[in-house]
């Protein structure tokens, strides 16, 4: 359910582009991640650290693509939150030495610490192409294109990245874990 919600804003801010224009569609995702935000709080009592993130920037970026009628601040806000996203798993990983993915994870998942490792570091790597990649759609495509991107690219490479992952820990999970899953 919590993950559904994940998904509203962003269809609002679609259909409100097709139908208007960036400006409109940037007010609809303002609006719409409050009130996802606010279901979420009601259901769940809880707004978890990235929910929060993407929310503030949302906001601010939402806000400054409205007071100076420019587009640019809109299309800035992914390549920030996957920047933010990628220096918060390295960080937990190199830094901290506690990778973040085990720390989202480890409790459903047991794997060993080099796999851990290696899946914190390919998420933060996907995290930072996504970003870059985003830069070139936004800025040197039409705004058309980087809407269907940010719509549909990015979820197409997201489910992409986490069945790659699925993939390559498969051959690492304890064999119970494989016979439940089978």
């Amino acid at each position: 359910m919590k993950q559904l919600l994940d998904f509203i804003p962003l269809v609002i801010f679609f259909a409100a582009y097709k139908f208007a224009n960036i400006y409109v569609a940037t007010g609809a995702l303002m609006g719409a991640t409050l009130l996802q935000m606010l279901i979420v709080w009601v259901l769940y009592k809880k707004l978890e650290r990235n929910q929060l993130i993407t929310l503030g920037l949302v906001l601010v970026f939402g806000t400054m693509t409205l007071v100076f009628h420019n587009e640019a601040f809109i299309k800035w806000k992914v390549t920030v939150l996957y920047a933010a996203f990628a220096i918060a798993l390295w960080f937990s990983q190199f830094v901290s030495k506690k990778p973040l993915m085990k720390r989202l994870l480890g409790e459903a998942i047991e794997l060993p610490e080099h796999v851990w490792n290696k899946v914190n570091f390919s998420w933060g790597l996907f995290f930072l192409i996504v970003g870059l990649l985003n830069v070139y759609i936004a800025f040197y495509l039409p705004t058309e294109i980087w809407v269907d991107f940010k719509v549909f690219g990015v979820l197409v490479l997201m489910l992409a990245c986490t069945a790659a992952t699925g993939v390559y820990i498969y051959r690492y999970l304890p064999t119970s874990d494989k016979q439940d899953k089978e």
